[in-house]
Formats: structure tokens, C-alpha cells, sequence
């Protein structure tokens, strides 16, 4: 049996650059660990698998080479891509359904695709989790805890220079941890970094899931609900977001690295 395949750069205009995701448009679901294989394969920070559901409705489900995830921002604004650039689609809005509920993606006029996700924030720590220190390799001012766990820097000079340990990181009982700070310059709001080795993912390039706990952290802390972020990885990639109640809306581009098959 042969499959579609696409790679997609997600968070950016540009190949080379975003967070690389794969996207399989599959007419039925395969069995999970087939799925997983797949992912695995991939070798990627995720890869995508959506169905149709009925008019502008698709379920779908995220894996990483290691494991499925409840949420994954880059690989949905990737499959969106493919519905809209490749798949025929020309409705205003996707609607995806999966594990954390509909998640509805919308096209601007300029080509931007918007996320529009639940917002998840995070609660204060008194104490630094076992292993973080370590890990990371600095010492936080602040550590806070939503799905991921959030350490928080004076500056991005500071996001830019952790040289963590995957190792121990891998020990801290969460999915990922997110390092962040406020930007550097004038129009970026906060900076980032993502570290996921629990779920397979050393440094995951441009997270979008993370952002459903970044934005109300930081809206409430900017004291402003529209904020533009960047993620500092290697790769790099560029955020709009908005915080609307309990929801985030977290704006990204995207562009086709390639489109094959592959044989499983």
C-alpha cells in the first residue's frame, strides 16, 4: 500500500527554517502502531494523520518518533497547509477534531494560517522538580507548570546560551520543559525553547502547543492580550498570537519542503 506523504516547514515563510513536520491525509485510520512506525520512520519532531469527517471537519492525531500526543500546534498548522495548498480545499476554516477537543484553523487574506486553541495556564511552582537544574544547567527565577513546565529567564541572552542536558532532562515528569524570556528587541514580545527528550524530542524547533501556556502567562504579565513571539532554536520560527478567554489564537506561515509517497 502506497500513501501520501508531504514535509512541511511550519512557523515560517521560508524553507529551512520553522519546525519540520510530517502530513499523511490517510481515507481511514490505520491501526496505531502502524501510525507510529510511521512516525517513527519520519524521524521527525511529529507527524500528522488526518481523516475526513464531514464537510469542512477532519479528525486527527499526532504522533513523535516515540509517542502520540494529546496536542501538537506545528503539525496541525502543517496539515492545514496541505488541505489548502495541495488537497483542493477553500472553506475560511478547518475544522480538526482530536484528543484536546475541535481545533479550528482559519486563513487570513495574506496567506497566514491562525490556530485557534484552548489556553492552558500555568500555576506557580514552589519548587524546582527534581532534575531541572541539572538539566538545564541554570537556575530559573521563576518555574511554573501547565501540560509542560515553564522555567522562566531574566533575558534571551540567557534562553539562548542553555546547553541542557538531555539526559537529565529526561527525568523531570513532564512532557516537555519550556525555557523563555523576554525579546530582545522591540518587536518581539518573548522568546522561547523547547526541550521534549521524554517524548523523543531534544529540541523541538518552533512548538506551537507550547504557546497555549506561553500567551496567558505572558498576557497577564505584559498586561496586553496581542503578542508576538519567537522561538530561538536553531531553526527559529515566528508566532502571532492573541489571548481571547480561554482560547489562543496562535498565527503561523507555511511552505512545502516536499510531497511524495511512501510504501508500508
Amino acid at each position: 500500500m502506497t500513501l501520501p506523504i508531504y514535509q512541511i516547514d511550519a512557523f515560517s515563510d521560508r524553507p529551512f527554517a520553522g519546525n519540520p513536520a510530517a502530513v499523511c491525509p490517510l481515507p481511514e485510520w490505520l491501526p496505531t502502531e502502524t501510525m507510529q512506525a510511521i512516525a517513527a520512520e519520519n524521524n521527525l519532531a511529529e507527524t500528522a494523520f488526518f481523516v475526513p469527517k464531514t464537510g469542512h471537519e477532519y479528525e486527527i492525531r499526532w504522533f513523535t518518533p516515540a509517542v502520540e500526543v494529546e496536542l501538537c500546534g506545528h503539525a496541525t498548522l502543517a496539515s492545514a497547509h496541505v488541505l489548502y495548498q495541495h488537497l483542493g480545499f477553500t472553506g475560511p476554516e478547518i475544522v480538526f477534531q482530536s484528543a484536546s477537543g475541535p481545533l479550528r484553523v482559519l486563513r487570513e487574506t495574506d496567506g497566514r494560517l491562525t490556530l485557534d486553541f484552548p489556553s492552558r495556564p500555568p500555576q506557580l511552582l514552589a519548587t524546582h522538580p527534581d532534575g531541572l537544574l541539572d538539566g538545564l544547567g541554570a537556575t530559573p527565577l521563576q518555574v511554573l507548570a501547565g501540560p509542560d513546565l515553564i522555567a522562566l529567564f531574566a533575558n534571551e541572552a540567557e534562553v539562548r546560551a542553555i546547553q541542557p542536558n538531555q539526559a537529565q532532562l529526561a527525568q523531570v515528569e513532564y512532557r516537555g520543559i519550556v525555557v523563555t524570556a523576554p525579546a530582545a528587541d522591540a518587536e518581539t514580545d518573548f522568546v522561547s525553547r523547547f526541550f521534549g527528550p521524554r517524548v523523543g524530542v531534544p529540541e523541538d524547533p518552533v512548538t506551537g502547543s507550547a504557546h497555549t501556556t506561553l500567551v496567558p502567562y505572558w498576557a497577564a504579565k505584559l498586561g496586553k492580550t496581542t503578542l508576538k513571539a519567537r522561538q530561538v532554536s536553531a531553526r527559529g520560527g515566528e508566532l502571532w498570537c492573541e489571548l481571547r478567554g480561554e482560547r489562543v489564537l496562535i498565527g503561523g506561515y507555511a511552505v512545502t519542503y516536499l510531497h511524495g509517497e511512501i510504501a508500508v
